[in-house]
């Protein structure tokens, strides 16, 4: 019986460590400040522009697939840009730095990287071995999407749904080798839609419990360049549509899927999205548009485009800005210092993981993350 119950009290403890680092008991840990950081376009980073004292997490963006295997596509600026963004813990000792596996562009392999137990353990084994290799902090896996469309010619099938799970499960058990060989722990986070359709091709009550964190993109809610021109990166609802897309309907979709509040991270964009309009109709706000037309970088709203003849709107019911060119009719949704305070506000009033935002250099000048860093440190 003593060795049944120690079996039992193991395999608890086991699945505790598996549900994440912030079990029950412990102090609840301040709000996560995630940022991706792009090398895609295989360029060098410059860690002195990074305020790494503001962050807790860099997510080093991206990491390929191919022949079912992490690929490093710019391994020679890859390789570098980790040495580098490794110096960043001499100023910040907590910072992880973690891979991040996919993205828009390079989501096309992962169901066949996952199809059978076998090209699992493949592309686990892979995936940890980066981070074993140039001495990393974990594992983030950006798929977009299983189960749907993604980009044109992405591959997806039914059974993506269970193979999603299979996949972290693979990735926990590679993690969980390396911190045998080393003490150390390693993270495992996931970015997913803001929309039911992630949560109707996934099943995030059995993928969370390998997970730490689950970073919710609530931005891009809208980006057909002839649609509806609406806000993309929203905390509720701007019309009566009790089912339009917003950070709150998609904070409250993963938690009604069983993914716990304190792994739930909120995503805040750095960047707008941009519609020309065929009139000065409602400043453009949730208007047929024409076209799309040219967003950018917070940075570039803030200092150009503010003092371009822009006039700036916000939105009272869905907390969220938007900038009208009265002449030229071209509507801009983005976030801005209002709207991130609020979305932090959001967080700690719902006891939320924290917060992730893409991409660290869209707002060069700090605008958006000095916000956050604010907040969050009253």
């Amino acid at each position: 019986m003593r060795n049944t119950f120690l079996l039992l009290s193991l395999v608890l403890a086991t699945s505790f460590t598996h549900a994440g680092r912030n079990a029950a008991g412990k102090k609840r840990p301040s709000p996560v400040v995630i940022a991706y950081v792009g090398g895609f376009r295989g360029q060098v980073l410059d860690p002195q522009t990074i305020a790494v004292e503001k962050l807790t997490h860099i997510n080093y963006a991206f990491v390929d697939i191919k022949n079912g295997q992490a690929w490093l596509t710019n391994e020679r600026t890859d390789t570098v840009n980790f040495r580098l963004l490794n110096t960043l813990k001499q100023r910040n000792p907590g910072l992880k730095i973690m891979i991040s596996i996919g993205g828009w562009a390079w989501s096309e392999n992962f169901s066949d990287a996952v199809l059978t137990e076998e090209a699992r353990r493949l592309f686990a084994h892979t995936s940890v071995d980066i981070v074993r290799k140039h001495g990393l902090d974990g594992v983030d896996i950006d798929w977009e999407y299983p189960g749907v469309p993604g980009e044109e010619g992405n591959i997806y099938r039914p059974e993506d749904k269970q193979h999603y799970t299979l996949m972290f499960k693979a990735l926990r058990a590679s993690l969980d080798s390396l911190e045998a060989e080393t003490g150390k722990q390693y993270q495992l986070t996931t970015a997913v839609g803001g929309g039911k359709y992630f949560i109707d091709h996934t099943e995030m009550d059995k993928a969370q419990q390998y997970l730490d964190y689950v970073n919710i993109m609530s931005y891009d809610y809208k980006t057909n360049p002839n649609g509806i021109a609406g806000h993309h990166t929203n905390l509720y609802g701007s019309t009566k549509d009790p089912e339009e897309s917003s950070a709150d309907r998609s904070v409250k979709l993963y938690l009604a899927a069983g993914v716990p509040p304190e792994k739930i991270v909120v995503g805040i964009a750095f960047y707008g999205r941009a519609w020309a309009l065929p009139d000065g109709e409602n400043s453009g706000l949730n208007r047929q548009a024409l076209k799309g037309a040219r967003g950018g970088g917070f940075t570039r709203l803030k200092d150009s485009l503010m003092t371009q003849g822009y006039a700036r709107h916000w939105d009272r019911k869905a907390k969220a800005p938007y900038l009208f060119h009265p002449e030229q009719f071209i509507f801009v949704t983005y976030d801005d210092e209002r709207s991130t305070r609020l979305k932090c506000k959001y967080v700690k009033k719902h006891k939320l993981g924290g917060v992730m935002f893409w991409e660290y250099s869209s707002d060069p000048k700090g605008y958006l993350l000095s916000t956050i860093h604010k907040s969050f440190n009253k």
